[in-house]
């Protein structure tokens, strides 16, 4: 097999402050490095490096292993991108969101008078698009991979049949789902006692189910999902439950090859997932127009140097409501978007306070046509390196299972634009370009992210599950590397804001800005909201050859 390098991308919510300093992990054995939200998916990936593996069957089987151990949000049920960065300087992205069903209408979770029906889009059978995760996987591993599937999800299934002790995380994740658990009688089978109650900390989850449909999945590859008997179980339960993915929408799922984008930062080259991700054109468009400042001298979170950050972040928000969608079905002005001479008229409209978010219009004018998620990158001995972010969108996503299999559905219906104008569970608001259609992908914020250094080699593998704070969350790592020149720990540990056009607040974790700063802020004229942490980032970096990595302190689930 050719040396190359490949990386790999999809996006989630909630977590806990922390303050303990976090070092970063080296490749001591030099076979490379996997980095996950669960250390059991990292001692499978791991596994599979000191065994000779390369990066991508290292992702392939991690992947696998977060559909057991963390079934907040990894996942078969849902779907993800793929961003893939070759030796040879050939570079591609891999889709495998997911799509709309064939009966899927425009108007599909409106009432007889056009409003919004409360959590439809949210909860429940009728809210999943046809899952691409299990296409995705086989997709990545047949093109540059080198061992068998069967080989890869092997400790996957032997961790479902036995169990895996439940983190202090995943038990408030579970409590706090649990009344929409309990609605659906597989859910509440496959995910809460007998009782009804939730597991604790420390008390083994066995997956029995998973485990039938992951060695499926092993034995006859994505078929068995897509066209044989897990599709069967589907269809039935969608049958059953009000749901309208069928055997006929499975079987017509695929994957789709794209070109990434790509831009420039002081010097680096950015590569990032295209559209129907917005998360890269709008990393690229926000540093593109920061690049026109010296934040440096600015000075590490200084008022000054956030606000000239969240203004770029509001324009490209307020932009990505109207031009973004799936690029099957819209023309999207990406040269536009992701050129240097917009990015520098958006610096130069901005003020010395903030701009009413009511005063921000996407900034174009208009075209004439013509969370849940969860991130792991891997780097192995030879240069591959993956970096995943795949999704079930919301915690648990529509937090109902598949009878018989074991797995829960996601809810990406939401990621459309279910009302033009109506925001959805993470308040991202949309136009008509990701209105719901048969067969479109959703618009998503998931940014899988590849930086190379100025002699063009591997420099930084980094995402994020977040929801609509993706964008923003990986942006400032990237920030805080190639202006703050931090070590790859302090650069995932260090606080982070978020500034999303609509509603017009600057969001903050609730630590990290001192008073002055705040102070400055609201002079300045913006609405400080303290929520909970953003992001749960596992990032590579190498640098003058060696490789580190870091885990988030911040735990999505």
């Amino acid at each position: 097999m050719k040396k190359l390098f490949v990386f790999i991308v999809c996006a989630f919510l909630s977590t806990q402050s922390f303050g303990a300093s976090y070092l970063p992990i080296t490749d001591l054995k030099g076979n490379g490095l996997a980095v996950s939200t669960h250390e059991l998916a990292d001692s499978i990936g791991q596994k599979v490096l000191d065994s000779g593996g390369n990066a991508i069957d290292a992702a392939v089987a991690v992947g696998y292993a977060l559909s057991v151990v963390h079934p907040a949000a990894g996942n078969i049920g849902g779907g993800g991108f793929a961003l893939i960065h070759l030796a040879n300087g050939q570079n591609i992205t891999l889709d495998f969101r997911e799509v709309a069903p064939a009966k899927a209408t425009r108007d599909m979770y409106l009432d007889k008078n056009g409003n919004v029906i409360q959590d439809l889009s949210v909860v429940g059978y009728l809210a999943a698009g046809v899952p691409g995760t299990v296409k995705g996987m086989s997709a990545m591993l047949d093109k540059y991979g080198t061992k068998k599937l069967a080989d890869l999800i092997a400790p996957s299934i032997e961790l479902a049949e036995k169990g895996f002790a439940i983190t202090e995380r995943q038990a408030q994740t579970m409590l706090e789902a649990q009344g929409n658990l309990a609605k659906f009688a597989s859910s509440k089978k496959y995910f809460l006692k007998p009782d009804g109650k939730t597991y604790k900390q420390g008390e083994i989850l066995v997956q029995k189910d998973l485990a039938k449909t992951l060695r499926l999945i092993a034995q006859k590859g994505p078929d068995a999902f897509y066209k044989g008997e897990i599709a069967g179980m589907i269809e039935a339960d969608m049958k059953k439950n009000g749901g309208i993915i069928t055997k006929q929408d499975l079987a017509q799922y695929e994957v789709v090859w794209r070109k990434p984008v790509e831009g420039t930062y002081r010097g680096y080259k950015i590569l990032s997932m295209s559209p129907p991700s917005s998360g890269g054109t709008h990393i690229i468009q926000i540093l593109n127009t920061i690049e026109n400042a010296n934040i440096t001298k600015l000075g590490y979170q200084s008022s000054q140097a956030i606000h000239i950050i969240a203004e770029a972040m509001r324009q490209a928000y307020a932009d990505r409501s109207e031009y973004m969608g799936d690029p099957s079905f819209v023309k999207i002005p990406l040269d536009k978007l992701l050129s240097k001479a917009y990015a520098k008229s958006i610096y130069a409209n901005i003020k010395p306070n903030a701009t009413p978010s009511s005063e921000v219009k996407p900034g174009l004018g208009p075209i004439h046509e013509g969370n849940n998620t969860t991130h792991y990158s891997v780097a192995d001995k030879w240069g591959n390196a993956v970096s995943v972010t795949y999704t079930i969108n919301g915690s648990f996503g529509a937090y109902a299972a598949i009878d018989g299999a074991g797995f829960l559905l996601n809810n990406e219906m939401d990621d459309f634009s279910i009302k033009p104008g109506v925001p959805n569970q993470f308040g991202l608001v949309g136009g008509d370009a990701n209105a719901i259609e048969p067969g479109k992908r959703p618009l998503s914020s998931m940014s899988p992210t590849i930086v190379l250094d100025k002699s063009n080699k591997l420099y930084m593998v980094v995402g994020s599950p977040g929801g609509a704070r993706i964008i923003t969350t990986v942006l400032q790592v990237i920030i805080n590397v190639i202006d703050y020149k931090m070590d790859i720990a302090r650069a995932v540990e260090s606080s982070r804001f978020h500034m999303q056009w609509l509603p017009d607040e600057l969001r903050l974790e609730a630590f990290g800005l001192g008073q002055d700063t705040k102070d400055n802020l609201t002079k300045m004229g913006y609405k400080l909201v303290e929520l909970p942490d953003m992001g749960d980032v596992n990032a590579i970096l190498i640098n003058n050859g060696v490789m580190q990595a870091a885990h988030d302190p911040r735990t999505e689930f």
